[in-house]
């Protein structure tokens, strides 16, 4: 689906064609959630990395050795070096680290929502895309839900372009 997710082409009332082109954000950071650490983590890794985003990524408190397993798999792939980050340590403190780090362009949190509170108001000063949870466990086996173009959406922006054609 990856590759199917363009821009689109809009008439405008004057003599012009807009074009909506999605791009990447740049850097996410990912706070992966608690409940479902592999399935929730890949999750919101998979479609940012299609996108063409580099992520910092901070794997779930319960289980993150899961993360620590996967970088072996990311190692022996054909992915770039940097463009998976994965940094193991406290999600929430972590997390408020990447908020309030101006070289991060977009913030993915799953966590409670004093702490999803946290991470929006910290991302707001270099006005970060934020997603956040806002402490709702959701469930990351449902396609309808968190599968499709959920995440992918978010990993991009759109960048509009006004081309004036005719007299």
């Amino acid at each position: 689906m990856a590759d199917k997710y363009d821009g689109k082409v809009h008439n405008p009332p004057m003599r012009a064609i807009a074009m909506a082109m999605n791009e990447p954000i740049g850097v996410i950071g990912i706070c992966a959630p608690d409940e479902n650490p592999l399935l929730g983590a890949i999750s919101m890794l998979a479609p940012a990395i299609a996108m063409g985003n580099c992520v910092n990524i901070v794997p779930s408190n319960i289980a993150p050795n899961i993360m620590s397993e996967f970088y072996q798999i990311i190692e022996t792939s054909d992915v770039p070096a940097g463009v998976i980050n994965i940094i193991t340590g406290d999600k929430n403190e972590l997390g408020m680290v990447l908020s309030e780090h101006d070289g991060v362009d977009a913030m993915w949190f799953a966590g409670s929502l004093e702490q999803s509170i946290k991470i929006e108001a910290a991302s707001a000063h270099n006005l970060k895309q934020t997603w956040v949870s806002r402490g709702l466990n959701y469930n990351w086996h449902d396609n309808d839900i968190m599968g499709g173009d959920y995440f992918l959406k978010r990993s991009v922006q759109v960048k509009n372009v006004w081309v004036p054609y005719g007299v």
